[in-house]
């Protein structure tokens, strides 16, 4: 089944000619703890892909540093809507296509929102398609292919 995802993935990234590399370990990529020991890195080198459900099933994507938590009511004040709950692992892969902990940054319809720390480091990991995989990219190439507006919206 991961094949699938990578697949798709894999074709989403041609498509758009995004640059980044596509790396599938034999280990779980699931949590940033996990997917740091897989990597070779540290959390620090990480972002998390938080996927958030409007009260009329619209998704609103939070891009946070690993270590970061995304802060709801800021990512509501930036999209200008109302309420937003975390999706579960079952509406994660209804809305996005990708299971939890494996959800890339683009290729899906949602609302992008990125922290403005993100953009301070020059590459980054994130979900790569599945809890297994992950990609290797520029802050910068993640917000140009999301179309993601940057924002403070980390909680602290």
């Amino acid at each position: 089944m991961d094949t699938e995802y990578h697949t798709r993935l894999l074709a989403y990234i041609a498509a758009h000619h995004i640059a980044c590399e596509h790396l599938v370990f034999d280990q779980s990529t699931h949590s940033v703890t996990e997917a740091a020991a897989a990597a070779g890195v540290t959390p620090q080198d990480f972002v998390k892909s938080i996927c958030l459900i409007s009260k009329s099933g619209g998704v609103a994507i939070a891009i946070v540093k690993g270590e970061d938590r995304a802060d709801r009511q800021a990512v509501q004040q930036v999209l200008g809507i109302g309420k937003l709950s975390i999706a579960s692992p079952d509406e994660m892969l209804r809305k996005t296509g990708y299971p939890a902990g494996g959800t890339p940054p683009f290729g899906f319809d949602a609302t992008f929102v990125m922290d403005e720390r993100v953009l301070e480091k020059s590459l980054v990991y994130a979900g790569g398609g599945s809890q297994n995989a992950l990609i290797r990219i520029a802050p910068g190439e993640i917000q140009r292919v999301s179309g993601a507006v940057s924002a403070k919206i980390r909680q602290g």
